[in-house]
């Protein structure tokens, strides 16, 4: 998956292979947290191994910055966005993680509502 110019996540093929998973960890997270404090809370909180290929995402409290961790195969990254005008949108649960699409994970990582996408066409005739 190809965020921006410049970032290719691991989904679908490289060290993680096709299994990769998105995991968005609800509620808010000290986003001073690095890579240590992130993996830690992947553990004790999500109960998952941060080491296991997979993505997890993380938001803090104003909603406009997240963070994204996973393992190569080769080490740990550590990907970090702010919003400059908006708020990323999240779960209502205060504890726990959400299965994420690769689109979803897209439109997060825009600002858009990922919850509830619309269609804007629908096709009405086969021919």
């Amino acid at each position: 998956m190809n965020i921006g110019a410049t970032l290719t996540l691991p989904i679908g093929s490289g060290a993680a292979g096709s299994g990769t998973r998105i995991w968005l960890a609800a509620g808010v997270t000290d986003m001073r947290k690095g890579f240590d404090g992130l993996a830690a809370l992947v553990q004790s909180h999500l109960s998952e191994s941060a080491f296991s290929g997979h993505i997890f995402v993380f938001r803090g409290r104003r909603g406009d910055k997240i963070k994204l961790l996973w393992w190569s195969g080769d080490g740990m990254c550590l990907f970090a966005k702010r919003l400059e005008r908006g708020r990323f949108i999240w779960p209502q649960a205060s504890s726990g993680s959400v299965h994420l699409s690769t689109a979803q994970l897209s439109m997060l990582l825009e600002g858009i509502d990922w919850r509830r996408p619309e269609r804007t066409w629908q096709p009405t005739l086969a021919a």
